[in-house]
C-alpha cells in the first residue's frame, strides 16, 4: 500500500512536472495545433466533406484563436476602445459569413503564430530575472540564542546573525562577524576571481561562499539588497515602454476606428459606384479588413525593445526603460566622474626614490611602521605596498603623533622620522632632493609624500588613483562611435590634466563640486544635445539625474543606482560604447520595420482595390509581415 502511494505520488510530480515545462509554449502548441487542423479541413473539404470539414474548420478558429480573442475583448474592455486583436477576430469572422472558411482559418492561424512569437520575444526578456531569482536563496540559517534555526530570507531582520557554510549563497546583504572565506561575488560584480573576504568585510546577497564558514550580521532587509535593486531594475526596465512604442500604442486605436469606418463603407459604395456585385463588394470589405490592420506596425517596437533589453541585462548592462536605451544612440557626448569611474577610486604607490645610504627594503619598513598608526587615506595604501615588499613585521613608534592636514611623525630606534608635505618635513630641502624630482612628479598628477630623518630628506613616496585597465579601451570605443568624452573632477588642474591625457578623454573639468557638475552637464547638453553622466557616489547623483541618461557603476552607492537610468553591473566601462551600438541598432531595427510595415499594408490595399487581391493572398502578405518584422526583432537576442 506504501509503495503504490510513493508511485501514485511520483506519477503526479512527473505529470506537474510536464505540464510545468509545457505551459510557457502553450499559446505556440495551440496555434499549431490549428495548423494542423486547417490541414485536416482541407483534406476534408477536397473529399467533399463539407460540413465535416466546417466543424473541423470551427475547431481551428477556437484553438487557435482563443488566447488572442481573449486578451483583444479583455483590452477593449478595459481601455474601452477597439484594438488589433479584435480587428482580427472580425475579419476571420466576416470570411467565414461570406463562405472562406479556409481563409479565416489560415488568418486565425497565423495571427496565433504571430503573437506566440511575440510572447516567446516576452518570455525571453523575462528569463534574466528568473535566473537572477534563482541565485538568491529562499532559506537562511539564523543563529538564535546559541541555537540554529532555519528561517525565510523574508524574516530576516538587521542585526540578526545568520550562517553561511562553504558552498552556500549568501542570504541577505551584510558584515562578517566571525571567519573568513573566499567569495564568488560574480552575480554581482561580474569578477571571475574569487574575492577574500574576513572580519568587518562586506557580503552581498547572491554571492558564494567558496571555503570556510563565517557569520553575517544583516545590515539590510532582504527586499533592499544590492541584488534584489537588480531585479527590480530589469522588472521596471521591462515594464517601461519607449516614446515610440507609447505613440503607436495612441495611434493604433485612432488606427482601428479609421480602418473600420472604412470597411463599413467599402461594404456599400462600391456596390453603387462602382458597380461591383454584393458579394464582390463585401469580399473586397473582408480583405480591407484583413491588410489594412496594423498588427505589423504594432509588432514593430515592443519585440525590439524587450530583446535589446534583455540583451543588455546578459551582458551586465541594466537599463531601467526603452526611453533610456533609444536615447543612448541618440547620445553626442558623455561625461564621466573621476575617482571610482575613470580610476580604482583607490591611490596606489606608483614610485619611490631613497637617499643614496639607504636601502629601499629597510626605507619602506620605517615609513610604513610609521604610517600604520596614521589615520590618512594614503596611509593606508602606503603600508598595504610596504607591505607586498617586505617580510618584516611592523613596529609601533614611540611618541607617535598625527598632524591633521600635514603629516605623521613618530621615534623609531630613537631617531625622528616624518611622513607628509614639504611644508611638514621643510619645502626647500624637498624642492632640492635628488634635484627637484619630487616637483616633476607633482607634474604628473602624483600625490608626493616626503619622507624626513634625523639627516634631511630620507626619499619620497607618490601615490596616484590608477587609471582602470579598461578606461583606455573604453574611451577610444566611445570616440569611434563619435561620442565626446568630458572628465569631470574635483582634483586640481595638474592631476586632472595627466589623468585625461593618460585616459584618452577628449577634455576635462577640474575643480568640481556636486553642484559645479551639475552647472557643467547643463552646459554640455547646451552645447550637445543629448549627453551622458557617469558616476559612482552620492556627490554624482545629481549630475546623473539631471542629464538626458545617467549612467552609475555597479559597486557604486545605493543613491547612484537609484538615480541612474542605466547601471553597469560590471563596472565595465567598455559596456557603455556596446550599449551604444546595441541602442543604434534596436532604432535601426524599428525603422526597418516600421518602413516594412507600412508598405506592405500600402501595396496590400492599394492591390485589393485594384481586385488584384484575393483573400488568401491578403491573409499571407498581412500575417507573414507580422512574423518577419518580429523574427527581425529577434536579431537583438544575439550577441
Amino acid at each position: 500500500m506504501i509503495e503504490e502511494s510513493k508511485a501514485l505520488r511520483q506519477k503526479e510530480v512527473g505529470e506537474a512536472s510536464i505540464l510545468d515545462k509545457l505551459k510557457p509554449h502553450i499559446e505556440l502548441i495551440a496555434a499549431l495545433f490549428s495548423g494542423v487542423l486547417i490541414v485536416i479541413g482541407l483534406i476534408l473539404a477536397k473529399a467533399d466533406m463539407e460540413t465535416s470539414s466546417i466543424i473541423i474548420y470551427l475547431l481551428a478558429f477556437v484553438i487557435g484563436g482563443y488566447a488572442k480573442a481573449k486578451e483583444g475583448i479583455e483590452d477593449t474592455i478595459a481601455d474601452k476602445q477597439l484594438n488589433v486583436e479584435m480587428l482580427m477576430i472580425l475579419a476571420a469572422v466576416g470570411s467565414a459569413i461570406i463562405g472562406y472558411w479556409t481563409e479565416g482559418a489560415i488568418l486565425i492561424f497565423i495571427f496565433a503564430l504571430s503573437g506566440a512569437l511575440e510572447t516567446y520575444t516576452m518570455n525571453k526578456s523575462h528569463k534574466e530575472i528568473s535566473a537572477l531569482m534563482d541565485l538568491q536563496p529562499e532559506e537562511a540559517l539564523r543563529i538564535n540564542n546559541g541555537f540554529e534555526e532555519k528561517v525565510a530570507v523574508s524574516a530576516l531582520a538587521i542585526g540578526d546573525l545568520i550562517l553561511v557554510k562553504p558552498g552556500e549563497r549568501v542570504p541577505s546583504d551584510g558584515v562578517i562577524t566571525e571567519g573568513k572565506t573566499n567569495l564568488d561575488e560574480a552575480a554581482i560584480t561580474g569578477e571571475s576571481f574569487p574575492v577574500s573576504k574576513s572580519l568587518k568585510d562586506e557580503v552581498f546577497a547572491g554571492t558564494v561562499n567558496l571555503r570556510g564558514t563565517i557569520t553575517v550580521e544583516i545590515t539590510k532587509p532582504s527586499s533592499e539588497t544590492l541584488f534584489q535593486k537588480i531585479i527590480l531594475l530589469v522588472q521596471s526596465a521591462q515594464s517601461e515602454k519607449s516614446p515610440s512604442q507609447l505613440f503607436i500604442e495612441r495611434f493604433e486605436g485612432t488606427y482601428v476606428k479609421v480602418v473600420l469606418a472604412v470597411v463599413a463603407l467599402m461594404m456599400f459604395l462600391p456596390h453603387f459606384v462602382l458597380g461591383w456585385s454584393w458579394t464582390e463588394t463585401f469580399y473586397r470589405a473582408m480583405i480591407l479588413l484583413v491588410v489594412a490592420s496594423p498588427c505589423a506596425l504594432v509588432a514593430s517596437i515592443m519585440p525590439a525593445t524587450l530583446s535589446a533589453i534583455s540583451n543588455g541585462a546578459r551582458h551586465g548592462i541594466l537599463v531601467k526603460g526603452g526611453v533610456h536605451l533609444e536615447n543612448l544612440g541618440s547620445m553626442q557626448a558623455i561625461a564621466l566622474d573621476k575617482t571610482g569611474t575613470l580610476t580604482k577610486g583607490k591611490p596606489e604607490v606608483t614610485d619611490v626614490v631613497v637617499r643614496e645610504d639607504l636601502l629601499e627594503a629597510d626605507f619602506l619598513f620605517t615609513v610604513a611602521s610609521v604610517e600604520n598608526y596614521s589615520n590618512h587615506p594614503l596611509a593606508a595604501s602606503i603600508v598595504r605596498y610596504a607591505k607586498s615588499k617586505i617580510d618584516k613585521q611592523l613596529i609601533k613608534p614611540e611618541n607617535m603623533e598625527d598632524i591633521s592636514g600635514y603629516g605623521v611623525q613618530g621615534m623609531i630606534n630613537g631617531d625622528l622620522w616624518q611622513a607628509g608635505r614639504a611644508e611638514f618635513v621643510g619645502s626647500l630641502e624637498s624642492e632640492q632632493f635628488q634635484n627637484g624630482i619630487g616637483p616633476k612628479l607633482a607634474e604628473q598628477g602624483k600625490t608626493v609624500v616626503y619622507v624626513k630623518d634625523e639627516q634631511g630628506i630620507a626619499g619620497i613616496m607618490t601615490l596616484k588613483d590608477v587609471v582602470r585597465d579598461t578606461t583606455i579601451a573604453a574611451i577610444d570605443a566611445l570616440r569611434k562611435e563619435g561620442i565626446r568624452t568630458v572628465m569631470l573632477t574635483g582634483d586640481g588642474e595638474k592631476t586632472a590634466k595627466a589623468i585625461a591625457a593618460e585616459s584618452h578623454i577628449d577634455m576635462y573639468i577640474s575643480g568640481c563640486l556636486p553642484e559645479t557638475k551639475v552647472d557643467e552637464i547643463k552646459k554640455l547638453m547646451e552645447q550637445f544635445g543629448t549627453v551622458a553622466m557617469v558616476g559612482d557616489g552620492i556627490n554624482d547623483a545629481p549630475a546623473l539625474a539631471t542629464a538626458s541618461i545617467g549612467i552609475a557603476m555597479g559597486e557604486g552607492t545605493d543613491v547612484a543606482l537609484e538615480t541612474a537610468d542605466v547601471v553597469l553591473m560590471k563596472n565595465d566601462l567598455p559596456r557603455i560604447a556596446e550599449a551604444v551600438k546595441l541602442s543604434k541598432k534596436m532604432n535601426r531595427i524599428i525603422k526597418q520595420n516600421v518602413v516594412f510595415s507600412i508598405l506592405v499594408i500600402m501595396v496590400l490595399i492599394s492591390s485589393n482595390f485594384l481586385q488584384f487581391l484575393d483573400l488568401p493572398y491578403g491573409v499571407i502578405g498581412h500575417e507573414g509581415s507580422t512574423i518577419l518584422v518580429i523574427l527581425n526583432s529577434l536579431r537583438l537576442l544575439k550577441n
